[in-house]
């Protein structure tokens, strides 16, 4: 699985109930919840994942 000295992987855990509260949820606000994430996501980022992201993307759009 990991090598030693590798970090684990990150879990994410949630309950049922709340999964069916975000299923609830309006539209908007799941939009809006994806939106911040990603933000923060893009802002944490390390600097060596930022640019093979950014060398996809650009052979993406080539």
């Amino acid at each position: 699985m990991n090598e030693p000295g590798e970090n684990p992987p990150l879990l994410y855990y949630r309950t049922r109930e709340q999964i069916q509260e975000y299923r609830s949820m309006p539209v908007e606000d799941k939009l809006r919840r994806l939106e911040m994430m990603a933000e923060f996501f893009h802002a944490t980022m390390p600097e060596k994942s930022r640019r093979i992201r950014d060398k996809f993307m650009k052979d993406q759009h080539t």
